[in-house]
C-alpha cells in the first residue's frame, strides 16, 4: 500500500469512504460516533490545506483515510480513568476509514505514523469495535477515557515503538 497527503482532488472519494464508514458503523452497533454530518467536507478541507489528511492507496486506487498529527491534541489534556502512558512529544491519529474492500488499512495507517514519531496517540468510540480490535492488535494500550469537543466520551490509547 502507498501513503500520500490527500489533494482537493481527492475528496469526492474520501467523503464517499467517509460514508461507507458511517454506514459500516451504524450497521454494527456504533450510530453516534460520526453523527451530524461528522466528518464533513469543511472538516476534510480543513485538514487537506493543514497538510494532516492522508490516502492510503492500493493499486493506485484509494481505498482508505486517515488524519494524522504531530503536536498536541487538545482534547487529550485530560484524562479520566486512567493516565497516559508516556510525557513525551507525540502524534495523534484520527478518522481512520476504509472503503472496505482492503484489509490491513488501519496496520498501514499505525505503521505510517509510527515511521514519524515513536510515540502515538488514538481514541475511538466505545461502541467502535471494530477499531478498538485495530488498535489492540497493533499494540496499543488503553489508557483512559478523554471528552471531543462536543462532550461526548472516547476510549484512548497509546503506542510507543520499540527501537
Amino acid at each position: 500500500m502507498e501513503i500520500r497527503n490527500s489533494t482537493p482532488g481527492d475528496m469526492e472519494e474520501i467523503l464517499h469512504i467517509f460514508a461507507k464508514a458511517k454506514k459500516y458503523m451504524d450497521a454494527h452497533g456504533n450510530a453516534t460516533q460520526w453523527g451530524d454530518g461528522y466528518p464533513g467536507e469543511a472538516v476534510l478541507r480543513r485538514d487537506i490545506e493543514q497538510k494532516n489528511s492522508y490516502v492510503i492507496l492500493e493499486n493506485g486506487r484509494i481505498v482508505g483515510t486517515f488524519f494524522f498529527i504531530i503536536g498536541e491534541e487538545p482534547n487529550y489534556r485530560i484524562i479520566r480513568d486512567g493516565k497516559w502512558n508516556q510525557d513525551m512529544p507525540y502524534g495523534t491519529i484520527h478518522r481512520v476509514a476504509s472503503d472496505g474492500t482492503t484489509r490491513g488499512v488501519a496496520r498501514a495507517c499505525f505503521d505510517f505514523c509510527s515511521r514519524r514519531i515513536d510515540y502515538l496517540r488514538i481514541d475511538t468510540h466505545r461502541d467502535n469495535q471494530s477499531m478498538q480490535a485495530a488498535i489492540l492488535k497493533y499494540g496499543f494500550r488503553k489508557c483512559g477515557i478523554i471528552c471531543v469537543e462536543d462532550g461526548s466520551e472516547r476510549l484512548a490509547f497509546d503506542f510507543k515503538r520499540q527501537k
